[in-house]
């Protein structure tokens, strides 16, 4: 029997591998603020003698992260399969699904690094950026499997750049907020190092980063002010996020970095992405990047902005 998968289904296959990948962000969080990091010492066994946790809070709550580990997998595999049984087919949505398992591979071998290096904050803060580039990965293929996508937006050059330093400046942010992680008091675990720098000195930075990108953010939303849309809708989004997500900042800053608003704050910081990826992803291509019959057409009946 010929499997076949509609275009709909296909899309709703990939929310949730977006769905799992986002969550497994947020449980990793709880991972480490709930001190359990090194709840179980060996990997892929909880312990040497042991495969499953003993029942104990801190074993328990690393040990349910891993088996968690299996609902995503489960879930990329779908969208894997998924790809290859799309009518029509895709390749381009094969090579993405694809992606999502290279990821996760990465993001296993990567844990048990992680373990076995007693939550070093430089596997900890790479374990985060990888699930982030992860996830970029799933909203890509979420976006370009939408059976019924919203119009794209063909922007002049430097409205294009305006948008794409955004993007960057959102992974810097993020690169920057590893870093006040990596020096603040949830390491995860008791024994686990610190990095040796001020906690204030890097949350500073991270403060000015988050400002600027909010700043650059009211720059674009003043300039598409007039217009309607999906580029409108996904801005004040975008737009509203960032500065929930100052405010959390600011606030567990001030209240001596409690561990939920610290988890808030992460879960803030995927929401803030995502939101900016989808932003990013409204922008067509530019002209020249590609081919010449769709460049003729490209911008008719389509919004420009400047």
């Amino acid at each position: 029997m010929k499997r076949t998968v509609e275009p709909s289904t296909y899309h709703r296959i990939t929310k949730f591998a977006l769905l799992a990948l986002a969550t497994i962000v947020v449980t990793g969080a709880a991972v480490r603020l709930t001190g359990s990091g090194l709840g179980c010492s060996d990997w892929p066994t909880c312990e040497q003698d042991r495969f499953i946790a003993e029942f104990e809070f801190h074993p328990m709550v690393e040990f349910v992260n891993r088996l968690f580990t299996g609902v995503v997998s489960v879930a990329v595999a779908l969208a894997v399969l998924g790809s290859l049984w799309r009518r029509p087919y895709r390749r381009d949505l094969v090579n993405w699904s694809w992606g999502l398992v290279a990821g996760v591979m990465a993001q296993i071998l990567l844990g048990a690094v992680t373990v076995r290096l007693e939550l070093t904050p430089a596997t900890v803060m790479a374990h985060f950026l990888v699930s982030m580039v992860l996830v970029w990965n799933a909203v890509v293929l979420v976006e370009r499997s939408d059976p019924d996508p919203p119009p794209r937006f063909y922007p002049s050059r430097s409205f294009r750049r305006l948008i794409q330093a955004l993007t960057a400046l959102t992974a810097i942010v993020l690169v920057s907020g590893t870093v006040v992680t990596g020096a603040g008091p949830h390491g995860g675990d008791d024994r686990a190092d610190r990095i040796n720098v001020t906690l204030q000195t890097v949350a500073r930075v991270h403060s000015l980063l988050v400002l600027t990108l909010i700043a650059l953010a009211l720059v674009i939303a003043w300039q598409v002010r007039r217009q309607d849309g999906p580029l409108r809708s996904r801005l004040t989004w975008a737009l509203g996020a960032m500065v929930a997500q100052a405010v959390v900042g600011y606030t567990q800053y001030f209240t001596d970095v409690p561990a939920a608003l610290v988890g808030v704050h992460v879960l803030g910081s995927l929401i803030v992405w995502v939101a900016v990826l989808r932003l990013h992803l409204l922008m067509a291509p530019a002209a020249d990047e590609v081919a010449p019959a769709a460049a003729d057409d490209q911008r008719a009946g389509a919004p420009t902005y400047t």
